[in-house]
């Protein structure tokens, strides 16, 4: 087994995300967005709304640095907090019409850096990679029950 780093499937896949992320920080900010604003709003697209709490668990950060990453946002009109039905102390976190008007174009730019990222593979490679991709994480995601 070879033990270089270019062939450490964790180095390899951390390696790809920290690229691609600073990527997207740089051609986000057309937007006025941060990647990890960008976080919240597409989880906020894809799952609905949800509690801060279940929030954080998605984004895999801590309670109290959401609340500081909401609060920004919140003052830039791309998230609301709604009282929850169903605990009083609680807030939904909601996404405001800015928001959702401002998520098509964040699409188009993780298009572009994957786009970038998979030059040269075909169009059968690039859809190989991420249907395998898709399993790897499935295969995670059971083993700690997401």
């Amino acid at each position: 087994m070879d033990t270089t780093y270019e062939h450490r499937f964790g180095f390899l896949i951390g390696d790809v995300s920290r690229l691609y992320g600073r990527l997207y920080d740089r051609r986000a900010k057309q937007l006025g967005l941060t990647r990890a604003q960008s976080r919240v709003l597409a989880y906020l697209t894809w799952k609905g709304e949800m509690n801060q709490a279940r929030l954080a668990e998605w984004l895999d950060i801590t309670p109290i640095s959401l609340t500081r990453l909401l609060d920004r946002m919140e003052i830039y009109g791309w998230i609301e907090r709604v009282a929850s039905d169903g605990d009083r102390r609680a807030f939904v976190i909601r996404l405001t019409r800015k928001a959702r008007g401002i998520f098509p174009r964040m699409l188009e730019v993780g298009d572009t850096i994957a786009e970038d990222g998979l030059k040269g593979l075909t169009r059968d490679e690039s859809d190989t990679l991420i249907r395998l991709l898709g399993r790897v994480r499935n295969n995670l995601a059971d083993n700690i029950g997401e």
